[in-house]
């Protein structure tokens, strides 16, 4: 081989070891994707007589972390005690969509006593495979308690008193108020002026036997709704779980202050004489009424069996005391006194507190 010819061939071994070098080492080969979409975590149940609505939300990747394409289809369970995820259907939910899914319960776990009943749901790729269950939504089976029945409203002075008809279980009862002149709707002043009240409250009562409760928290003047439903009560791991009645119809309620203050009581009446035999009186006392609506006191006095006359002012007396100057000596005087709130609504009149002006 002549040099020429050696050189060359130098050169294009060395081109072809550059080439080689400039490739590098390929890696070890990756394994396919299954392309399993990932789990739903925040399944949640919800039953409403004998129906059970699930919802969750749809994972928008797969367990890869790669975009799912197309929808995915779910397949629905439920399980009772520890037995076998029954299915109870199939729906196919876009990827990262809010799943959603309803039954009504066989005859068989719409019936007898509350017990725990757990859903899942399998989110499956083309080929049927999945990354498992997810996690469990647990409501009850069961037959829910009997609807309400004879469910009234009345307001007394103390409140809206609810009552209805017992039932032999002693099932809670679920109250559920509505109030349907919000003060937002009302022109409101001043720093002092009220805070609004919630549009909804709900109120449990844990023994329903009774047939009664009292709600003290309502505002005179305002117009309220109530509907009630029993409830039966399971705890399941420190946790209470519920299975709801039917609601009964609604019953709305004006919630006038239409009721006088409450009677005064401790009337005393002191007779005095001025000096040297001075202008007579009689001092009246009595302890104060504690409710915040009271304007004022009215005084009554008569002799022996005569007729009640007013002796205080056309406007309430705005303390618990009164001074009598209009008596004589020797006079035997009945007292009494009464409670006039702000709209003008007036009590009974308290016991009786009699003196005698003695004679100079």
């Amino acid at each position: 081989m002549s040099p020429g010819q050696r050189w060359g061939c130098a050169v294009l071994a060395g081109a072809v070891i550059a080439m080689l070098a400039g490739c590098g080492t390929p890696g070890a080969p990756q394994p396919p994707s299954l392309n399993l979409p990932e789990r739903a975590t925040d399944l949640s149940a919800v039953r409403a007589g004998d129906q059970v609505s699930l919802s969750w939300t749809t994972p928008k990747k797969n367990t890869d972390k790669l975009v799912i394409k197309g929808g995915v289809a779910v397949r629905v369970c439920r399980q009772e005690s520890v037995g076998p995820c029954i299915d109870a259907g199939t729906v196919t939910i876009a990827p990262g969509a809010g799943g959603s899914f309803s039954e009504r319960l066989p005859s068989s776990l719409a019936a007898g006593p509350p017990r725990v009943l757990k859903y899942f749901v399998e989110l499956k790729n083309r080929k049927g495979k999945s990354a498992g269950l997810s996690n469990a939504a647990v409501t009850l089976a069961g037959a829910p308690p009997e609807a309400m029945r004879g469910f009234t409203a009345e307001v007394r002075k103390a409140g809206v008193v609810l009552s209805w008809t017992p039932d032999e279980e002693e099932a809670a009862v679920r109250l559920q108020r509505k109030l349907l002149t919000p003060l937002a709707a009302k022109p409101q002043q001043g720093l002092m002026a009220p805070q609004p009240e919630p549009l909804e409250q709900n109120l449990l009562i844990e023994d329903g036997s009774q047939g009664r409760a009292l709600d003290k928290s309502i505002h005179f003047g305002e117009t309220y709704e109530y509907r009630a439903q029993r409830v039966a009560r399971l705890t399941v791991d420190g946790k209470a779980l519920e299975l709801d009645g039917e609601l009964s119809p609604p019953v709305k309620v004006d919630a006038e202050d239409v009721f006088p203050p409450a009677v005064p009581a401790g009337l005393a009446a002191v007779a005095t004489l001025g000096e040297n035999g001075g202008e007579a009186a009689i001092d009246l006392s009595w302890s104060p009424d504690s409710e915040a609506d009271v304007a004022g006191y009215v005084v009554y006095r008569r002799e022996g069996a005569g007729a009640w006359e007013r002796i205080s002012p056309a406007e309430p007396v705005v303390g618990p005391a009164f001074h009598d100057a209009h008596v004589q000596t020797g006079h035997t005087y009945q007292y009494a006194v009464s409670a006039v709130d702000q709209g003008g609504h007036e009590s009974a009149r308290s016991a009786e507190a009699q003196e005698t002006v003695p004679n100079p």
